[in-house]
């Protein structure tokens, strides 16, 4: 059973960084391209970042590039997201995907997603 598990998602002020996990079970994880996604209140899901199977190239939306690094643990089974210079349009649930190819607009063949984690940066 695959299972997706992130973590990390907590109430920050504007400015402040955190990181996410999502720790990855059951599949083979370096054969996965991974990424994050967001969904804020009333509005799509959107990509925010994805990294390839060996984690040496990483696509990021306009919104976060230069403040948000996705890197990746295989080792671990591991993915996660740095969040600097948080703002309050930020704020959403932010999911872990797994699939077969990443990309400037996200992940390719997305296979499975994770449940979840809520990052709430306020202003």
């Amino acid at each position: 059973q695959v299972q997706l598990v992130e973590s990390g998602g907590k109430l920050v002020q504007a400015g402040g960084s955190l990181r996410l996990s999502c720790a990855a079970s059951g599949l083979a994880f370096s054969t996965y391209a991974m990424g994050w996604f967001r969904q804020a209140p009333r509005k799509e899901r959107e990509f925010v970042a994805a990294t390839g199977w060996s984690g040496s190239s990483t696509y990021y939306a306009d919104s976060v590039k230069g403040r948000f690094t996705i890197s990746r643990d295989n080792a671990k089974n591991t993915v996660y997201l740095q969040m600097n210079s948080l703002k309050p349009e930020d704020t959403a649930v932010y999911y872990c995907a797994a699939g077969s190819v990443a990309g400037p607009q996200g992940i390719g063949g997305i296979n499975y997603w994770g449940k979840g984690t809520l990052v709430t940066v306020s202003s």
